[in-house]
């Protein structure tokens, strides 16, 4: 075996193709821009998507590179079979060679056979050839014979298979057939008989897959040709490096290798001990690349989408280390080994490590707790089902409700037991709280079959040219209506992006007019006018006015840019750790949401403020300009969260400090945007906060409110303005005198009632129905008639105000009575509740119509002849 490190693998796949006129083009994050796009990066060409659907051009012939991946969620989810078998990761990398339009099938070929061939001296990997096999699609005779004239491999290795070798990138858009390159395990590792096998998958493992994209598939599933055929290979760095280190597994090579050594270390586990044991270390060690990437890339732990991913990741990999009785903190160990072997192939990680290793270690902590109760419930609930009965979906709902168990991990840990869960029940539960979070949010986007419609429109027409940095109104031609939206050839409409919402305002053409209610992209580059009002009607190929509400849009250029600003100030104020997670720049307020750990203080929040006008106050000028990438980020360009960068970005120069990737609209100098003011601060999940302000008009309007507020309570308390603390203060001071002048003259008063009451008792005992003001007034009432002679019982009922029912009951301590037994009734009766107390009960109820009743009962149950039989007992 030849072992080489991952980082002296990576080297030699892209140095070979880098001296064969290839581009070295770095990885791409984690999160995908394009619209088609899943939710993670999950293969080598997904940065390179806009160039094969030629909504691009390539700024290259060819390119090579190695791609960061995750597969943990959507259609590509195998994360039961991670630690388990022996391939399965949630992060992979991708090592793969690009051609757009340039080379195909009679280069791509030798060079696959080349570099896995040729020993090191001529840059290769120094496979054994003979320990090869290789898998052409059905109807590529071309791609056999290239392997057999060109590269002379034995023509009785290559089998001819039909969907394996044939790749889609959707149901729409480019496709073509492929080759695969298998390595051969050995007959100790299964039958013979090749890839065509399915009984050998493991025996023939694919590290190669060359795709050569030569078809477009349209809506019908039709296929024309490409106008330029392109190449994508994507080979697995992981699996390549198992078959250099001699094994079947990868976690037994590589960086992977080094991740398990840190495992076993951390958790005091060895491999070998227990087939739990050894799935937990391996699912450690793929799980920790996992977070440590995603967080680096700007994910955060959520509740929904990508953050939702991430902790449930951080959280199994947690759970497993508990399963094997490690109960102490593991992950911050093993995110500095993985960002320590890593860095230097991917340096996001260096500069992220402080972040990366503050999000994760909070995370495990957190879990960690609700980890230990939701354990013993779990642990309970699987104990108390009784042999082939399931375990109850309702448990398995609280355990992911409240405790954070995804339904997969009690299921992981019922089938460890060979226990199943109810899933019914589950769902049902699940379905009920889904209505109550539908019935709060609302839909959004567009129906799924209008996208192949758009889509369309792109290759025929290319890209919407939008003319809105300059233009507030244009003239267009309407290429198509789709359902209520219009999409125009030109517009000075935005499209929602980048946090900034869409514009509004009107289109006209000779035969209609409709209001413009939301600009959003139907694909990349195609806006979608969401249009209601219509008078008339809208035709294709008709000329169009197009014109936006220009208040609101001025509006929401300050607000735009004021998010730059606030950016800047916050990571003055906090640190450089704040990142922006996003925002919504709307023509009434912005939100701005960005990571950090704790609540900001007034003082902070005040500071913040402060800074910002200051930058705005000196009115620098702001520059909005496209360049290249490589020129942003030399300038030190900040990329914003979540927008979609080509290799052409635009960047804002808000002001001094301030330098950002941005594609929105903004205004021309700082001072355009007016006061700034900050006017709430919450969190909106863990480590990430929510930031509200308003600009331009809006403190103006915010003020305005204030003031009126101020005049109305000052003119409520009949003093000026300026001495309205001073009229409140004196205000509480006489409200509490009064209080305690009443609360005197009311306990007077129920001496001189007390009296009264007691001439009327029977037998030492009075129950009435008094008017009072208050169940306080009512107890002090009872209080004060039992401490007069010859009393042992007293039970009265008010409905204090004319509202419900106060019922006290209060008996002498050597009565032999029990004062809520004497009620217990009775408060049933006025539909009411409480009343517990040996000496003295109240209770409280909802119908007064049946006090006088309750009343009645009481005196029968205690009346002279039942009291006596208490007595004689």
């Amino acid at each position: 075996s030849n072992d080489m490190s991952s980082n002296e693998l990576r080297r030699a796949f892209v140095g070979f193709f880098e001296s064969r006129a290839h581009v070295v083009v770095p990885s791409a994050g984690l999160i995908p821009h394009h619209p088609t796009a899943p939710m993670f990066t999950n293969s080598g060409m997904m940065p390179f998507v806009p160039y094969f659907l030629g909504e691009e051009p390539a700024p290259y012939k060819r390119a090579t590179s190695v791609q960061r991946c995750v597969r943990a969620g959507g259609k590509h989810n195998d994360l039961d079979a991670i630690g388990r078998s022996p391939r399965h990761l949630s992060f992979f990398e991708m090592l793969g060679n690009f051609s757009f339009g340039d080379y195909f099938q009679a280069e791509a070929i030798p060079w696959a056979w080349e570099l896995l061939t040729n020993d090191a001296a001529s840059g290769g990997l120094g496979l054994d050839g003979d320990r090869l096999w290789v898998t052409c699609h059905v109807s590529d005779d071309d791609a056999e014979s290239i392997w057999v004239d060109s590269v002379g491999f034995p023509r009785d290795r290559i089998q001819r298979l039909d969907k394996d070798n044939f790749w889609e990138m959707g149901d729409v858009g480019p496709c073509g057939p492929s080759s695969e390159i298998f390595w051969d395990y050995g007959p100790d590792v299964g039958p013979g008989g090749g890839p065509a096998n399915p009984e050998s998958e493991h025996r023939y493992v694919e590290i190669w897959n060359l795709v050569f994209q030569r078809y477009l598939r349209a809506e019908d599933g039709s296929l024309t040709g490409l106008p330029t055929p392109n190449v994508d290979t994507g080979a697995g760095l992981e699996r390549i490096g198992a078959v250099l280190a001699g094994t079947a597994s990868v976690y037994e090579a590589g960086d992977l290798a080094r991740l398990v050594e840190s495992a076993q270390s951390v958790t005091g586990h060895r491999l070998g001990e227990s087939e739990l044991g050894d799935i937990a270390l391996r699912l450690i060690a793929d799980h920790t690349r996992t977070m440590t990437f995603l967080v680096a890339d700007g994910v955060l732990p959520a509740n929904d989408d990508r953050g939702y991913v991430l902790r449930r990741i951080i959280r199994r990999a947690v759970r497993f280390a508990y399963l094997i009785g490690v109960t102490k903190a593991v992950l911050p160990t093993m995110v500095e080994q993985c960002i320590d072997l890593m860095a230097p192939a991917y340096p996001v990680l260096n500069s992220a490590r402080d972040l990366v290793l503050g999000v994760i270690e909070r995370e495990e902590e957190r879990f960690g707790h609700t980890l230990a109760a939701g354990s013993q419930l779990l642990d309970s609930a699987l104990d108390e089902v009784t042999d082939g009965e399931r375990m109850s979906g309702s448990v398995a709902f609280t355990l992911h409700d409240t405790y954070g168990f995804p339904l997969e991990v009690t299921q992981e840990f019922a089938e460890l037991r060979g226990i199943e869960v109810d899933l019914n029940a589950f769902n049902a539960e699940m379905t009920q709280q889904r209505e109550r979070a539908r019935a709060a949010g609302k839909a959004k986007g567009t129906g799924s079959d209008d996208v192949g419609r758009y889509a369309e429109l792109l290759v025929e027409h290319g890209p919407t040219d939008f003319v809105g940095r300059d233009h507030n109104e244009a003239t267009a031609t309407v290429l198509a209506v789709i359902g209520d939206a219009v999409v125009l050839d030109r517009t000075p409409f935005y499209a929602e992006s980048g946090g900034q919402v869409g514009d509004t305002g009107t289109i006209e053409t000779p035969t209609g007019r409709a209001k413009v209610i939301d600009t959003r992209f139907g694909v990349t580059g195609i806006h979608r006018h969401v249009i209601a009002d219509l008078v008339g009607e809208i035709l294709v190929g008709q000329t169009a006015t197009a014109s936006i509400d220009v208040e609101r849009r001025l509006a929401i250029r300050r607000n735009h840019t004021a998010t730059h600003v606030l950016h800047w100030a916050l990571r003055v104020v906090l640190g450089e750790h704040v990142k922006q997670q996003g925002s919504l720049v709307g023509p009434d307020r912005l939100r701005f949401d960005f990571s950090h750990f704790d609540a900001l203080s007034d003082d902070q929040i005040r500071i913040i403020e402060d800074l910002a006008n200051h930058e705005i106050l000196d009115n620098a000028s702001v520059r909005h300009f496209e360049t290249t990438k490589a020129e942003a980020v030399e300038l030190g360009a900040i990329a914003f969260f979540g927008d979609k960068y080509g290799d052409i970005v635009r960047v804002l120069e808000a002001g001094r400090h301030s330098v950002e990737l941005c594609g929105g609209t903004h205004v021309r100098a700082l001072g355009d945007i007016g006061p700034i003011k900050i006017v709430s601060e919450s969190s909106i999940g863990s480590n990430v906060r929510r930031l509200e302000a308003v600009t331009g008009f809006g403190p103006i309007a915010r003020l305005r409110a204030e003031e009126s507020k101020l005049a109305d309570a000052a003119a409520a308390i009949g003093v000026p303005v300026d001495d309205l603390l001073d009229g409140i203060r004196k205000r509480l001071a006489d409200l509490s005198e009064l209080r305690d002048e009443v609360v005197s003259l009311r306990r007077q008063v129920a001496s001189v009632a007390a009296g009264d009451l007691a001439s009327e008792a029977v037998d030492g005992v009075v129950v009435a129905r008094v008017e009072a003001e208050s169940r306080d007034e009512v107890r002090d009432l009872a209080l004060s008639l039992r401490s007069q002679p010859g009393i042992r019982a007293v039970v009265l009922g008010a409905s204090p105000g004319g509202k419900g029912v106060a019922l006290v009951a209060a008996v002498a301590p050597d009565s032999g009575l029990d004062a809520g037994d004497l009620i217990s009734e009775a408060v049933k009766m006025v539909g009411g509740g409480g009343g517990k107390g040996a000496d003295l009960a109240t209770a409280g109820g909802k119908d007064p119509g049946q006090l006088d009743a309750a009343l009645e009962y009481v005196r029968a149950k205690i009346s002279p002849s039942s009291a006596a039989a208490a007595s004689t007992e």
